[in-house]
């Protein structure tokens, strides 16, 4: 039914202007009560659902999930190794805020179980740093993967955003060269996108003057794969750089459909059940402990998907990796061709020049990249 373990820490120091995820501003206390009850759901879970084999990955998001006590962490992974089991050389990746770590801490969390790390840097600009409201310097950025470096990791990943208030392209540039200079295993590139709810939607709107348009957007997005694949990253996923043997297993399996448990509050599962299975955890954290507290699993509604939507479901998600989707793998996992099935569709992209085919294999071109929601359109029911 599943083969990874995504855990969902819902707290931050300050909460930032332009997110959207399922976090809120918390004391020490709520930190301690939450682990509590994260081992609690853990344990009701394990009852619930089995898994296929040893966890391939644990991660934990967030939220700040760095906020949680090192103990905590060893105590979860312990846990989840009890219940599922923890494959040999299983990734468990930490999200960290530079702002919330030390070089003590870190070794702590590396101590704890963590051997990979994702720093949310979002800029070396501290401008930038100051519209999205970071609690962090540019320099302190710096310090925190020195720290971490020192601490023992030896798989970093760092998280950037671009299209930001203000942002030029020089001066994103500028931010690529920095992040290189530390030389992370991996970099995460992501453009900004105004959610709905949050400050930055009352702030911006999508054409408002201050926000980077759609050609300069373009741009950084061109000028980040020209520095980081002439550096030797790999670009291995739309808004995912690594170098080699450095990608992210945990969320290369969210792509390749593999099944994942989701706990804490706001958390997702997708079990590999049928054509597959997914239900969330309430985003009220009232809510999600008080079902716990009460010894039942707080899901709500179960989406069971049809074939229909698992066919598109691996076609959105599997273009989203630059390895693309092999025909063979779509007919194991449908027992149809690729090309009975979506034939039309592919040939139709391929003469815009969005998607390529290679000996069995369809992917996107670069330009594909830059129009990916305009492609995966094509395969929704």
């Amino acid at each position: 039914m599943f083969t990874r373990l995504y855990l969902h820490i819902p707290f931050c120091r300050r909460k930032c202007p332009y997110c959207a995820f399922v976090s809120q501003e918390s004391a020490s206390a709520d930190l301690d009560g939450y682990a509590e009850t994260l081992l609690a759901e853990m344990g009701l879970a394990a009852q619930a659902f089995r898994a296929e084999r040893p966890l391939a990955s644990v991660y934990f998001g967030g939220g700040t999930p760095s906020l949680l006590d090192p103990s905590h962490i060893a105590r979860i992974l312990e846990r989840a190794s009890d219940l599922f089991g923890l494959g040999q050389g299983a990734e468990i990746t930490l999200e960290a805020n530079p702002g919330t770590v030390d070089q003590k801490r870190l070794a702590a969390f590396r101590s704890a179980g963590v051997n990979r790390l994702s720093l949310g840097v979002q800029s070396f600009a501290d401008p930038m740093l100051a519209a999205l409201g970071r609690i962090h310097s540019a320099a302190e950025a710096g310090e925190a993967f020195r720290a971490a470096r020192t601490a023992g990791f030896d798989n970093i990943g760092i998280d950037l955003i671009h299209a930001l208030p203000g942002q030029t392209l020089p001066l994103w540039r500028t931010e690529l060269e920095q992040a290189l200079a530390l030389g992370p295993e991996h970099l995460s590139v992501y453009g900004l996108t105004v959610e709905e709810g949050t400050p930055f939607a009352a702030r911006y709107t999508d054409d408002s003057p201050l926000l980077p348009d759609e050609d300069l957007a373009a741009a950084m997005f061109e000028e980040a794969d020209d520095l980081l694949t002439a550096a030797g990253y790999e670009h291995y996923e739309i808004a995912n750089y690594a170098l080699p043997g450095r990608r992210s297993d945990h969320n290369s399996g969210y792509w390749r459909r593999d099944g994942y448990l989701g706990l804490g509050c706001g958390a997702h599962s997708f079990l590999r059940r049928g054509y597959g299975v997914r239900f969330g955890n309430p985003a009220d954290l009232e809510a999600y402990a008080g079902a716990i507290a009460q010894g039942r699993l707080p899901h709500g509604e179960t989406q069971s998907l049809t074939r229909q939507d698992a066919l598109a479901e691996f076609m959105f998600l599997g273009l989203r990796m630059a390895d693309g989707i092999e025909e063979e793998t779509f007919r194991q996992e449908f027992g149809v061709g690729l090309e009975e099935t979506f034939g039309r569709e592919v040939s139709k992209l391929a003469a815009l020049g969005l998607l390529e085919t290679d000996g069995g294999r369809i992917r996107l071109t670069r330009r594909g990249m830059l129009l990916s929601n305009q492609v995966f359109a094509r395969f929704l029911p």
